[in-house]
């Protein structure tokens, strides 16, 4: 269980670096060198998919991590 644990997230990890390199380093700079309107308005759409899931994946990873951060329901003793 482990060992399939940790290859779906080290698999995630790849794909998330993957997709962020090819981002950054191939198609956006394409798009914005292009500098059609269309073109212009799909690297923001990108880049704004590309932050949210960023965002989205590091709050997954802080809950994850500490499920009762910012509960009210638990106080510290």
């Amino acid at each position: 269980m482990y060992a399939t644990k940790l290859t779906l997230i080290l698999l995630g990890a790849l794909l998330y670096l993957l997709a962020t390199l090819c981002w950054f380093l191939w198609l956006g700079p394409e798009l914005v060198g292009t500098g059609s309107v269309v073109a212009l308005i799909g690297a923001f759409g990108g880049t704004c998919t590309w932050l949210l899931v960023t965002f989205g994946l590091a709050i997954h990873i802080i809950k994850t991590a500490r499920p009762a951060a910012g509960s009210f329901e638990k106080p510290e003793a």
